[in-house]
């Protein structure tokens, strides 16, 4: 008898997989992106964005803005650029991972993405979310060391706003696209070929055989001709050899053993009563054209969406994707060869990806998310907001009272441009200037700068929350403290009012925007540090999610708030108007807020 077959060696793989269940409650296996695919998609990403940022100059050179930025339109074309220099990074990635299926060009040239945990495609605000959070993978001094560090030793290569957002980084082309073509098979009638009856070989020997074959021109052709002769009469004693020649005899012998699996009695009886088992073979000859029609349809729908399709034939398509999906587990069951395994996989992939992102493409309109969603996010976590609150106003209070009982400390711990200004407030003031004065024709490059500076503070605080919130309260305790030793300052020198005249047309807006964003990271730090009978990711994602609308408050009340900032507080107009201003603002907030609170924050989560 020959000796048993033995199973095929199976080469030493290096991936990385995720397995995601379907709803259709069918396992699907994602490549990961490891860490040096993703640092060649950045390298590109970032030429790409230094590429626009010359662009973006040298048009605003040609148009004039560089010289005459400090008058008419050349200083408000001077403000979009300030703030597309201190916005572009974040938006580059955000915009194209929520707009491009998860995509960046640079991730499009390694064949990589971002999905969601289940597979689904990434939404606008998970991109949000895990862009904004960019500014942690960069801690100083250590440089980009922190993020590449976590994405080398987390087991899904997930950074820290991966975890936050609920994302991973995965291949696209974790399959070729096409199964490899049918072996020929003799020339037989339909009857013939139902006729020969069952298979000879086991399946460990057919695949054997089946990767030998496939493989046997990339080997030298002395180690081919031994290996073939050692197939060969190994085989011999079940398929009879009729010629000298090894590997003509084996071709034939393929040949024709896949033609039995194809036939009727490919179904062959196995262990227990009742029990067969169908070759995987025939399997895959039956479907594969099928197979075929829905890989064309779902790559052309992949890259357009489903709205190519007339709403007539969507039922179908999906109709097709269960199909195939249901053909995936069967093919597993048959132990179908892993390269058909993965074809069908990625088949899924495509379909899962094509008919879920058309589910989640009735995206709430932008004025619902910017006057209902985001105050609703900022009602909801009030007890955070509040926490921030005191962070603040209990160091503010404490640096005022310091100043106010030791004024001499004030050459030690304040800034020294902080103290000129407040001994030059009272002359300054009988001159008619305010405590920041500038030409009208500068106003809209600061106020572009200022509002520019704000987000980037607010942007750190609420990224700080993932790590633990440390960063979160020293930012929002340290800038308390300066600004009450900056009142208290001013305050020994008679004019705090002076000073509060300054502050009084945006500190409304500007500072509940920093309450805002300190409670969106407090929220954060939360969920990592006591999430409660959740799961540690799961609520860091949904708390995440949450905290990301917050933060849409805060960058539409710090667009407001810098807007004033810089083109009212820094004029000469009267104290009445800057006051009138600050209330109108109180109200403005007062009346956001409560637009939230009609708003049921349940419907959001």
């Amino acid at each position: 008898m020959p000796p048993p077959a033995r199973a095929p060696h199976q080469p030493f793989d290096l991936r990385q997989q995720l397995g995601v269940e379907t709803p259709e409650h069918v396992l699907l296996s994602f490549d990961l992106a490891g860490l040096g695919t993703r640092a060649a998609a950045a390298v590109v990403d970032l030429l790409i964005l230094g590429l626009i940022n010359a662009l973006v100059l040298v048009f605003a050179a040609a148009a004039g803005v560089t010289e005459s930025w400090e008058s008419g339109l050349g200083s408000w074309g001077a403000a979009i650029v300030i703030l597309f220099f201190s916005l572009g990074y974040f938006l580059y990635f955000a915009l194209f991972e929520a707009l491009w299926h998860g995509r960046t060009p640079g991730k499009r040239s390694q064949g990589i993405r971002v999905v969601q945990d289940t597979g689904r495609p990434i939404t606008a605000n998970a991109a949000m979310v895990r862009n904004l959070l960019r500014i942690v993978d960069f801690v100083f001094p250590f440089g980009p060391l922190p993020g590449i560090g976590f994405v080398f030793f987390h087991p899904a290569n997930k950074r820290l706003g991966d975890l936050a957002a609920g994302t991973i980084v995965v291949r696209e082309r974790a399959a070729a696209w096409g199964l490899a073509p049918v072996a020929a098979a003799p020339a037989a009638s339909t009857s013939a070929s139902l006729e020969l009856g069952p298979p000879d070989l086991s399946d460990q020997e057919f695949n054997l055989l089946d990767r030998f074959l496939g493989r046997a021109d990339q080997l030298l052709p002395a180690v081919r001709a031994r290996m073939a002769s050692d197939l060969a009469r190994r085989l011999e004693g079940r398929i009879p050899r009729r010629t000298t020649d090894a590997m003509g005899y084996l071709v034939t012998a393929f040949a024709s053993e896949q033609e039995k699996r194809r036939g009727r009695f490919g179904t062959r009886a196995t262990a227990g009563a009742g029990r067969t088992t169908v070759t995987a073979e025939r399997f895959v000859a039956r479907k594969r054209d099928s197979w075929e029609e829905f890989r064309t349809a779902a790559e052309r729908l992949e890259r357009g969406g489903l709205s190519q399709l007339p709403a007539a034939e969507i039922p179908g398509f999906a109709a097709r994707y269960r199909e195939v999906a249901a053909d995936l587990a069967r093919a597993r069951t048959y132990g179908v060869d892993p390269q058909v395994v993965a074809y069908l996989e990625r088949l899924v992939g495509a379909g899962h990806t094509v008919l879920y992102q058309a589910r989640g493409a009735n995206r709430p309109p932008f004025f619902r998310l910017l006057a209902s969603d985001f105050p609703a996010a900022v009602v909801e976590s009030w007890r955070y907001v509040l926490a921030a609150f005191l962070l603040v106003i209990v160091p503010a209070t404490i640096g005022f009272v310091m100043l106010r009982e030791q004024p001499q400390l004030a050459e030690e711990i304040v800034n020294p441009e902080m103290v000129s200004r407040a001994e030059q407030a009272a002359e300054r003031e009988s001159r008619g200037e305010g405590y920041a004065r500038a030409e009208s024709g500068v106003r809209p490059v600061i106020a572009a700068a200022i509002i520019s500076n704000n987000i980037r503070v607010c942007i750190m605080a609420f990224a700080g929350g993932m790590l633990f919130g440390l960063v979160t309260l020293w930012a929002l305790v340290f800038n308390g403290l300066q600004l009450g030793m900056d009142y208290g300052l001013f305050a020994n020198d008679h004019a705090a009012l002076y000073l509060t005249t300054f502050i009084a047309g945006h500190g409304v807006l500007e500072l509940s925007a920093i309450f805002i964003s300190g409670g969106a990271g407090l929220r954060l730090a939360h969920a990592l540090v006591a999430p409660g009978d959740r799961p540690r990711l799961e609520a860091l994602v949904v708390d995440g999610r949450i905290a990301m609308r917050m933060m849409g408050a805060v960058i539409f009340l710090l667009a407001i708030a810098g807007s004033i900032e810089g083109l009212l507080s820094t004029s000469d107009a009267p104290r009445a108007l800057k006051f009138a201003v600050s209330g109108a603002t109180a109200l403005l907030l007062t009346l956001y807020l409560a637009n939230g609170y009609r708003y049921n924050p349940q419907q959001r989560t």
